[in-house]
Formats: structure tokens, sequence, C-alpha cells
């Protein structure tokens, strides 16, 4: 059975850069959620507007779509997911293995005012807090360390 590895939590929390480092180390091909993003979601939250969850049904129901066209080969996916009724849609008909990065807001919002590549402001942040549902069944791991530290620990969890 393949792996569908989902990476979530909050903008800033280092998703992608443990995904990236994750789906090296298994031989799994990477994506990010936010490319897969509808142009008019891109613009909301550059113009510092929190997305409902009407916005982001398509986009999950893409999302979804992705999985399920990775059933054989397996991915990693580093996606917020920050509600149960997201991860829902994310996770209908497949099974994904769910990978939460957890911090405090305090650290998170240093480390997003500190990237300039992105188009999630700093001011977002409080609001994906607030959406926040932290994931009953899945792997846990901190964002106060290395990346190669979290990949290590992931990779012995999974």
């Amino acid at each position: 059975m393949s792996k569908l590895i989902v990476i979530m939590g909050v903008s800033g929390c280092g998703k992608t850069s443990v995904g990236i480092a994750l789906a090296d180390c298994m031989s799994l091909p990477f994506y990010d959620a936010d490319d897969y993003h509808p142009t008019d979601n891109i613009k909301k939250m550059q113009a510092g507007i929190p997305l409902e969850d009407r916005d982001r049904i398509t986009w999950l129901e893409r999302l979804n779509c992705l999985c399920k066209g990775h059933l054989e080969s397996g991915l990693v996916l580093a996606c917020s997911a920050l509600k149960q009724s997201y991860r829902d849609i994310l996770s209908k008909e497949v099974q994904i293995k769910w990978v939460y990065i957890k911090g405090s807001f305090e650290l998170i919002s240093k480390r997003l005012a500190a990237r300039s590549d992105h188009f999630m402001p700093v001011s977002l942040l409080q609001s994906q807090f607030d959406t926040l549902e932290e994931p009953i069944a899945a792997i846990e791991i901190t964002v106060d360390q290395s990346i190669e530290s979290m990949v290590s620990q992931l990779k012995d969890q999974l």
C-alpha cells in the first residue's frame, strides 16, 4: 500500500520544508497545496482577507483528486488542513497519514515575518490559529527543532 502523507499546520510552521525533505528521503513526489489555490483565494489572502470555508471547498476537492491520483505512487502534500471538516474532504475515499507541525504563535509569527516569497501575510496568522482544530489522529512534531530532526522523527513514526 502506498503512502499518502499530509504535512499540516498553520502558515509558516515549516510544512513545505519538512515535506520536501521527507519526500526526498522516502523517494515520494512532493506537492504544495498552495499551488492549487484558485486565483481568487490568493487575491483574498494577498489583500489580508481570511478565507472562509466556502472559499476552500474547490481547493480541497482538487487536493483530494491529487491524492486519489497518487494511490499507487504515494505522495507528500504540504497543506494547512486546519479544520477536521477540511481533512474529511481531503481524505474522502483515501487513507492519509497526517503529520501535524505544532508551534507557538510567537515563534511561527517570527518565522512568517522573515519570509518574503509567499502570498500569506503575517496579519492572517492569528486567523489561522483561531481556525485551527488540532487533529486527534496525527503524528505530532514541534516546530522548535531542525528540519533534519523533524524528518528523522517522522521516518521513525511512519
